[in-house]
């Protein structure tokens, strides 16, 4: 039996052609009209998810205002589309400091990943799914990885650990249970 060797394009040139293909995903008239949420392969092709629910929408909400109280000297974001090894990604809630943003920030989709990159779970996502968007994020650059459950618990992955830490280092007062109610 052989042994399996993928070899992929450097970050730089993934980047590049992600940034090509969102392009022209965003200029598709017919993909504006889908309430799916789109996101990309490394080869180009469509991924789409269901559209979130109203707990989804509330709990990204919740996140982004409590980033943009925190973290008044950066800019929180939803919805933000990253450049990574394996095509563009959707973090549902982001946060980049003023002096990171300059060197990231296309008006297409990130260059890099901002600094805190969270996902929030919707009950079509799968662990595997999960841990794969970390990883894509944590190597193109996020220095802490969020994961809200459907009840507002939150876990911090800080960059190089594995194991999730009850609170973040980049913004110390963050909750660790968003109040749902």
């Amino acid at each position: 039996m052989s042994e399996l060797v993928i070899e992929l394009p450097s970050l730089e040139e993934q980047t590049e052609f992600n940034l090509r293909r969102w392009e022209e995903v965003l200029a598709d008239p017919e993909l504006a009209k889908l309430e799916y949420r789109v996101e990309t392969d490394r080869h180009g092709q469509l991924i789409m998810s269901p559209p979130p629910g109203n707990d989804h929408s509330f709990s990204q909400s919740e996140i982004y205002y409590l980033l943009r109280t925190l973290l008044p000297e950066g800019k929180a974001q939803v919805e933000v589309p990253i450049s990574t090894r394996n095509g563009v990604r959707a973090a549902d809630v982001s946060w980049t400091s003023e002096k990171r943003w300059e060197g990231i920030f296309d008006p297409r989709a990130y260059r890099e990943a901002p600094d805190i990159c969270v996902e929030v779970l919707s009950p079509s996502n799968t662990k595997s799914e999960i841990a794969e968007k970390k990883m894509l994020y944590f190597d193109a650059g996020a220095k802490e990885v969020w994961i809200c459950d459907g009840t507002g618990k939150l876990e911090f992955f800080h960059e190089g650990e594995s194991v999730a830490r009850e609170s973040s280092a980049l913004c110390a007062g963050f909750p660790s249970r968003l109040e749902l109610n």
